[in-house]
């Protein structure tokens, strides 16, 4: 399942949340991780191996999982960002974002308080048009996607009326 949203949207939250819920795994942002141990926000040339990283741990992830795995972003994301920062998307980066084979695609809204997070998050204003982006992308792609609104606990009953209530 891809969990896709803007920063400071709830997806790391919920993404652990479902896993936790559901008895499997889940994947976390492996941008976060870059950005903590390097200290400083990405270049446009560290996109495309920060975007492989989080596929070969979904990969990696998919081995051991109890039958769903919760993806928190996707190189959709990545390559959305490339072209809010850069205005492009580098071509292996392209690749790798056009194979969104997701089961599953659900949105986190933006409609919880914006949280400053040091490096990584920049302003609601910015959130609010990745947002936007994001929806926009999703639908010239044909991708279907569920928006989920609210708080956690309002977004895991969303949910559990897809994909049913946990074992």
């Amino acid at each position: 399942m891809a969990i896709l949203g803007a920063e400071s949207s709830g997806k790391s939250t919920l993404a652990e949340a479902l896993a936790t819920r559901y008895g499997t795994l889940w994947v976390p942002e492996y941008l976060r991780e870059f950005v903590d141990t390097r200290g400083r926000v990405p270049f446009e040339s560290d996109q495309y191996p920060i975007a492989r990283t989080q596929v070969e741990r979904e990969d990696e992830a998919a081995l051991r999982a109890n039958g769903l795995l919760f993806c928190d972003t996707t190189p959709l994301m990545t390559a959305l960002y490339s072209r809010q920062y850069w205005g492009r998307v580098d071509p292996q980066l392209a690749r790798l974002d056009a194979r969104h084979d997701y089961a599953l695609t659900l949105v986190t809204a933006p409609d919880s308080p914006w949280e400053p997070d040091g490096l990584q998050r920049e302003s609601e204003e910015v959130r609010q048009k990745v947002h936007r982006m994001l929806l926009d992308t999703l639908a010239a792609r044909a991708i279907p996607y569920v928006l989920l609104e609210g708080d956690l606990a309002q977004r895991l009953r969303r949910v559990e009326t897809l994909l049913g209530p946990a074992a």
